[in-house]
């Protein structure tokens, strides 16, 4: 249950008049707090003063109090009756993500977003966050702390857990987003909607689950380097919070494998996607080959010494290539079931006969080159003619064994 505190005044009675007959766009700013009696004033104050001097587009702030038990809530309504473009929240349960959930899915705003209390995150960004969203080049927005261009005060502790988790993420999970936990991130709302319902976490792990999801969707992320300026009074449980966002991610990754953890967006809010999958298909693919290479290695490796190199080669990467056609049909185009399994095995294999060409071909010219060419040199070859391979093959997989548009032809 929620209690909204309202002054009267509207986001759109907040507006300026427009300059023009174009319509003007406008952002909403969530701040989460929990028993910030003490910071949550000065945090609103000095945010207002910013936006009133320096945004150019209408605003409004939504100070969201997470079930807080100190004077927090009697604060936030006061700042409320105030100012205008401040609106307060009060939820009667905890949870960062809650508080996100509750305030952007109602949002009235073109652009929702958020940031820390303690603003330890340089506002000067703030205007970069958004305009690529206001102007629909992008979906999501993230303050990065860990791109080149940032300016980062903070201790190293802090830092290590910090590069240590965006690193499991792109490890596990083939991330392509930088900084997955700074406070300062935006999204176009009609994006956000889309995806909430889909993001099951409520805390603190909310952020990293809706950049994934997007990322899986196809969704465009712009990445703005921020100055960030540690907050030494910071009470955030980092060994909880660690745990909290592991469990998290191994629940993403179930997910993922199953072939869920993917938002369809209708074609009005597509208008800044990357073509369909593409992201999520170019990652899919690369581990699955990885995977597959490290298989055909072994399997080469094992028959050549019982068998001549063009032998050895073509059983061991016809082994590989139905194991890797079936996942890629299963993990990268999300294509079940048994219909049209042979099918694709048979238009898969056209690709594996390229392959088998093109390694052949190697095998071939470096024994006309080096009559005596061992196993060693062998195998270089044949992962050269393969990565030239593997290119090829992920293009007839996608434009044409598992492109959706043939199964709508008659």
């Amino acid at each position: 249950m929620t209690q909204p505190m309202t002054n009267g005044a509207t986001l759109a009675a907040a507006e300026p008049v427009a300059r023009s007959r174009q319509r003007v766009r406008s952002v909403e700013v969530v701040v989460p707090v929990y028993n910030e009696e003490h910071t949550v004033e000065s945090c609103v104050r000095r945010l207002h003063a910013y936006l009133d001097e320096t945004f150019p587009y209408p605003y409004r702030i939504t100070v969201a109090d997470n079930a807080s038990t100190d004077g927090t809530w009697a604060v936030a309504s006061a700042l409320a009756e105030e100012f205008p473009q401040v609106h307060a929240v009060h939820l009667d349960l905890k949870g960062r993500g809650r508080a996100l959930r509750q305030v952007w899915g109602e949002s009235t705003a073109d652009v929702v977003a958020y940031m820390d209390v303690d603003l330890s995150t340089g506002l000067e960004a703030f205007l970069p966050l958004v305009a690529p969203l206001l102007s629909g080049h992008s979906d999501l927005a993230i303050g990065s702390r860990l791109h080149r261009g940032s300016a980062v005060v903070r201790g190293p502790k802090r830092e290590f857990i910090s590069r240590t988790y965006n690193l499991l993420l792109r490890a596990t999970m083939a991330a392509k987003f930088s900084d997955a936990q700074c406070g300062f991130k935006a999204g176009r709302t009609e994006v956000v909607r889309e995806l909430l319902s889909e993001v099951e976490d409520n805390a603190w792990f909310f952020d990293t689950e809706l950049l994934l999801l997007a990322e899986r969707s196809g969704l465009r992320i712009h990445e703005v380097p921020v100055d960030w300026i540690d907050d030494p009074d910071s009470r955030v449980d980092i060994v909880r919070t660690a745990l909290d966002d592991l469990r998290g991610m191994a629940r993403v990754a179930r997910r993922s494998l199953s072939g869920a953890g993917r938002v369809e967006l209708p074609d009005r809010v597509r208008q800044a996607r990357l073509p369909p999958g593409l992201g999520w298909q170019l990652a899919s693919f690369a581990v699955i080959g990885t995977l597959s290479t490290l298989a055909y290695v072994l399997l080469f490796l094992g028959l050549r010494q019982l068998l001549p190199a063009l032998l050895a080669n073509a059983l061991a990467l016809g082994a590989t290539a139905v194991a890797n056609t079936a996942a890629n049909r299963r993990f990268t185009f999300g294509v079940t079931g048994r219909q049209d399994a042979l099918k694709h095995q048979v238009e898969g294999g056209i690709a594996f006969v390229l392959g088998l060409a093109l390694s052949s071909g190697a095998i071939a010219a470096l024994h006309l080159a080096h009559a005596q060419a061992g196993p060693s040199a062998e195998l270089a070859a044949l992962v050269a003619a393969n990565a030239l391979a593997t290119v090829v093959r992920f293009l007839l997989l996608r434009v044409w064994v598992f492109n959706p548009r043939r199964a709508q032809r008659p």
